[in-house]
């Protein structure tokens, strides 16, 4: 008699150490697949080259075409090629760093009448959307700010793989007027037209 009870409660505490394995192995797995599909679902952030990527500007002035770059420029990326729609990038532009290749023409664009780098030293971008268009075509939308003033903007960016790097590249043309740029007798665009257009590219990994 002694014998079956025993047996019996040593039945019982095998069933219920087998069950709680396997709870335990359920819930483990639950955690692993929690994490993964988290971890699936966030853009990740490029490390972005500044060596390698650049800001510039081109337009007209007396019908002769000029381009300009910025010097200093922040980018942060965060692009997941798998879902484009969970991306999100965003740039802040250093206005003192406008380089037109000529020291006095550098100092003039500064000025109030310009883009009043005293005033708004940074212009920004932000997307609010981003999704895929075509292979290796994104469509980017987000809001612009220069000179204190913003306006929403939408653009193509091209996407592609150069060794390890991903390479972003895009145009956005803009007028200068929207933003203020060129004030008083500046705002002739008999003299400096109204559209410029800005071109960037950002490589990363």
């Amino acid at each position: 008699m002694e014998q079956s009870v025993a047996a019996a409660m040593t039945q019982a505490m095998t069933r219920a150490g087998a069950a709680r394995q396997r709870a335990m192995a359920l819930a483990i797995a639950s955690m692993v697949a929690f994490v993964a599909s988290g971890t699936a679902a966030v853009a990740a952030p490029l490390k972005v080259d500044p060596g390698k990527s650049a800001v510039s500007a081109t337009f007209q002035q007396m019908g002769v075409g000029v381009d300009a770059s910025f010097r200093k420029f922040n980018a942060l990326v965060d692009y997941d090629a798998a879902k484009p729609e969970k991306s999100k990038a965003s740039v802040e532009i250093e206005i003192p760093s406008f380089d037109l290749g000529d020291p006095d023409y550098n100092k003039e664009v500064l000025k109030k009448e310009w883009f009043n780098a005293a005033q708004f030293p940074k212009a920004s971008f932000v997307s609010s959307s981003i999704r895929a268009s075509a292979p290796g075509k994104l469509d980017v939308s987000g809001k612009l700010t220069i000179k204190g003033k913003t306006a929403d903007v939408a653009f193509p960016v091209t996407v592609k793989k150069v060794g390890a790097a991903t390479q972003l590249e895009g145009k956005l043309p803009i007028k200068r007027l929207a933003f203020g740029i060129g004030e008083g007798e500046w705002k002739d665009t008999s003299i400096v037209a109204d559209e410029v257009i800005i071109t960037f590219r950002v490589v990363g990994q």
